[in-house]
């Protein structure tokens, strides 16, 4: 087999995978009750490309999410693979922020317990928990709730707002979050929504919470040697998550 043969070989698989991987991230979303049925969004770069993104067509519940059904589009809004639409305001908050920032995953949710604190006054994340603390310098806020994306341009302004950081709150909104590889975008969602349900939680009694101080937080985030799963957790976890798929809401792989 030639050089040629295997690599196109293994960029038609790496394809495959990000799309069961993209169906498996929507199925668990409606496991985890992160989704609203056919909105919101999430996004993968197509594998061996800078401009083109796999995202579900709108109109599918997220629960019908299969790799067969995903589509490949552009950031002018034309569907390169695939049959079905994005929807408008996935292509221009999605991929404005896969350009500028050069991140591979793309998620945006209205999941209930961030969006409960993004309609506070004060929506700060605190890092009151080992698991919040993980969170800490991660996070930017998008304070100027604008309405609904319509235009190329607010996904240019959140993608300069984002910066390098993995986390934006989006007041009045939702959040949004990116990672380098969709397992640790997940990851990233899922732990998101478990801290803001602990923090609205521990805010309703009433009582102050007790911060973590900033040497220990710098602790918690510090790798450790002894750590032999390290950097391999958010695959690990996506995994396993997908292991109980199998068990719960086969059919993503299709």
């Amino acid at each position: 087999m030639s050089i040629h043969a295997i690599s196109d070989k293994q960029s038609t698989e790496a394809v495959a995978q990000a799309k069961i991987d993209l169906a498996a991230a929507h199925r668990l979303a409606v496991f985890h009750q992160l989704e609203e049925g056919i909105d919101n969004h999430l996004t993968v770069t197509v594998p061996g490309y800078e401009d083109r993104y796999l995202v579900l067509p709108f109109g599918l519940h997220w629960s019908e999410a299969r790799a067969n059904n995903l589509i490949t589009f552009d950031e002018a809004g034309n569907t390169l693979e695939g049959e079905g639409l994005v929807e408008l305001s996935a292509r221009c908050i999605h991929a404005p922020i896969h350009r500028i920032t050069g991140t591979r995953a793309v998620m945006h949710t209205h999941q209930t317990w961030a969006l409960a604190l993004n309609m506070l006054e004060d929506n700060r994340l605190v890092s009151a928990s080992q698991t919040a603390a993980y969170f800490h310098g991660q996070v930017v806020y998008d304070d100027n709730y604008t309405g609904t994306a319509d235009g190329l341009e607010e996904g240019d302004r959140l993608a300069r707002l984002l910066g390098d950081k993995t986390v934006m709150f989006m007041k009045n909104h939702g959040v949004l979050v990116v990672g380098e590889t969709l397992a640790k975008a997940y990851r990233t969602l899922y732990l998101l929504e478990r801290v803001c349900r602990n923090q609205i939680l521990a805010m309703s009694t009433g009582k102050q919470l007790q911060p973590i101080p900033d040497d220990i937080i710098e602790r918690v985030q510090a790798p450790t040697e002894h750590d032999r799963h390290k950097g391999k957790r958010h695959t690990l976890y996506f995994e396993a998550m997908k292991r109980v798929l199998d068990r719960e809401m086969p059919g993503y792989a299709d």
